[in-house]
């Protein structure tokens, strides 16, 4: 309901400086003494046994978190963290700042619960981001911090990059996700395929034993965040690649570049496509991808997740955690609860007690 009656003003407002409003609102809200316990109040979810995941050797209350690309910067993560998510995402970071790409580059097309941007990793810089969860108290949810190249590094000297993110935020992160399928970086998604794959994941998995052993740690799980722009073949060959190289899991999916079934206006605008219009193409991504590997991989699915069912599609698919963020713009952060209560419902409906036993469900 809160949400609901900010949504006409926000709604009225560009979309940028909305997204700021909210990020930054956030951010300083959870510094006013008591305001955390509100925000969990309103939108906080209870731990339900049913729906908890281990993973990663972490633990997540439910399978729910939230997307990389709503705090680029790590500006609001002690008050997102109240509000409902089992974890959450950061980023996309690069080792140096850059102002990204020239707005207007985010756009809302509210008739196809959708968003369309081309942020270009527009950040901070690492060492900004550093010193702000440095900062933090303790946190309750496992943080993700999701790592990309600058605009002006070239491909062949992408790893050194993404081995500089690792370098600077490894004691701040619960896991890291080398982000190589944003539509918004020229060149970028070129890092996918072939031998620029399995040589920049190698880097990044020695960059990340290095610092492991330099602070007296074990190895950070390494998650690679792909496009649902691929074909059958690519999948299979970036799946055997990534797991060649040792990570942890895949993101299943990034944005799109199609514009299939839209109405909006906005729909021609260049950039990466969220929302609605992906719901079925990452789902059907995450079930590609889970039977390539016969479910050895864990998955994490994102992509048009507006309800229980859609979370739920997704991890009888395969997944075995999901994100949102989009929806979040559209509904705000009671979905979660919505999802939280839907799960449960299907879990009993379908005779599971817990939520690892539908990972997969699809497939058996």
């Amino acid at each position: 309901m809160l949400y609901q009656i900010a949504k006409p003003f926000l709604f009225k407002m560009d979309p940028e400086a909305a997204h700021h409003l909210i990020v930054d609102g956030m951010g300083a809200a959870a510094k006013i003494p008591g305001m955390s316990s509100v925000l969990s109040a309103a939108w906080g979810t209870k731990a339900s046994p049913e729906l908890a995941v281990d993973l990663f050797g972490l633990h997540f209350n439910h399978p729910v978190g939230l997307a990389a690309g709503l705090d680029k910067n790590a500006k609001a993560v002690a008050g997102l963290s109240r509000v409902g998510l089992s974890f959450m995402e950061v980023g996309t970071v690069t080792p140096k700042a850059q102002a990204g790409n020239e707005q207007p580059r985010l756009f809302r097309l509210p008739p196809d619960e959708a968003l369309i941007n081309r942020m270009g990793f527009n950040n901070d810089g690492a060492d900004t981001m550093a010193e702000r969860l440095s900062k933090l108290p303790k946190r309750r949810i496992p943080l993700a911090v999701n790592i990309g190249k600058n605009k002006m590094t070239p491909n062949e000297n992408a790893a050194d990059d993404y081995r500089a993110c690792v370098r600077k935020l490894f004691p701040y992160g619960d896991f890291f996700v080398v982000n190589i399928s944003s539509p918004n970086t020229p060149d970028l998604r070129a890092l996918q395929h072939g031998d620029e794959l399995r040589h920049l994941l190698d880097a990044v998995k020695d960059e990340m034993e290095k610092q492991a052993e330099l602070h007296g740690e074990l190895s950070k799980p390494i998650l690679v965040k792909i496009a649902p722009d691929n074909t059958e073949e690519q999948l299979f060959y970036m799946a055997e690649a990534i797991q060649l190289s040792g990570m942890s899991g895949i993101i299943a999916t990034n944005t799109t570049i199609s514009r299939d079934g839209l109405t909006h206006k906005s729909a021609g605008e260049t950039g990466g496509l969220s929302g609605r219009p992906l719901t079925q193409r990452s789902t059907e991504i995450i079930r590609n991808l889970y039977r390539i590997t016969q479910g050895k991989l864990p998955i994490i699915g994102s992509g048009g997740i507006f309800t229980a069912d859609d979370a739920y599609d997704k991890i009888r698919a395969g997944a075995s955690l999901v994100e949102v963020y989009t929806a979040m713009i559209y509904k705000g952060p009671g979905l979660l609860k919505e999802i939280h209560g839907g799960l449960i419902k299907r879990l009993k409906k379908d005779g599971f007690t817990r939520i690892t036993q539908a990972v997969g469900a699809d497939h058996r």
